[in-house]
């Protein structure tokens, strides 16, 4: 299995997604043949990664166009989650459309290296920490998601399920900054570096225990949340790849180029 192969699976696994959101907003509730669509695009994406990581003899994990891919895996997990627990009928639909546009940018720019890994990521610690992050930028994804339903519509009680998003992100967001932590200290020498992805995943970290914070006091301005979890999910966005277009994010420990040497 090449890269090559990519365009077919994502086509596959993204008219299914589709079938799937066209088929949750008939009848009431969720609807079985939304969820049997769903899972069988989660599952073709899921087999491509597999077969990648095969391919590759090593985890799709390392480069931009790799951790897009399991972004959009697990973006398709987390709104069919949020579909069965809240019946969002619409969530599905969203999902699909910001796995559509990572998905386009994979074809478009796969950024896939060779085989090797540098020593740095050859690491036990290297498996977990990016997927544990990767799946908790997924649940973020659904948060902002229902944030901007809040914002265009604003009868929609969607808040509840945001602070369960949010509090279901935080943890393994922060479960992936404690991997990271010793993963650094046996490659590096350091728990903390202050890098610019370390310091802008603090930000980012900072922001949603605000919101979670804030959400216990007595503040009535739904926008005030809703504003508040797009910022924070912008804020992950910078640390997750726009970072990479700052001067001096060519000598971060995080950049795992071919021609990078890490610190």
């Amino acid at each position: 299995m090449t890269w090559a192969h990519f365009i077919w699976f994502a086509v596959l696994a993204l008219a299914a997604w589709s079938a799937g959101s066209a088929a949750a907003f008939s009848g009431k509730g969720t609807n079985r043949m939304a969820i049997v669509f769903y899972v069988g695009g989660i599952i073709v994406y899921g087999l491509f990664i597999g077969a990648l990581w095969i391919s590759l003899e090593r985890p799709p994990l390392v480069t931009m166009g790799e951790t897009r891919l399991w972004y959009s895996f697990f973006l398709s997990i987390a709104g069919l989650i949020t579909y069965l627990r809240w019946k969002y009928k619409w969530i599905l639909s969203s999902a699909t459309l910001l796995a559509l546009v990572f998905t386009l940018i994979n074809l478009l720019r796969p950024e896939i290296h060779n085989q090797v890994l540098m020593p740095a990521l050859r690491s036990i610690w290297f498996i977990p920490h990016v997927t544990v992050y990767i799946f908790s930028y997924a649940l973020f994804a659904s948060a902002f998601l229902l944030a901007l339903t809040g914002l265009i519509k604003p009868s929609a009680d969607v808040l509840s399920a945001i602070d369960n998003l949010c509090k279901a992100g935080l943890s393994f967001f922060t479960i992936g900054m404690l991997l990271g932590a010793i993963w650094a200290k046996q490659a590096w020498g350091d728990f903390w570096s202050w890098d610019p992805k370390e310091t802008w995943a603090a930000v980012t970290w900072l922001l949603y225990v605000l919101y979670l914070h804030t959400r216990k006091m007595n503040v009535k301005s739904k926008k005030f949340f809703y504003l508040l979890i797009v910022s924070a999910f912008i804020s992950l966005q910078i640390g997750w790849y726009g970072i990479n277009y700052l001067p001096w994010a060519s000598h971060s420990i995080h950049n795992y180029s071919p021609n990078s040497s890490g610190k």
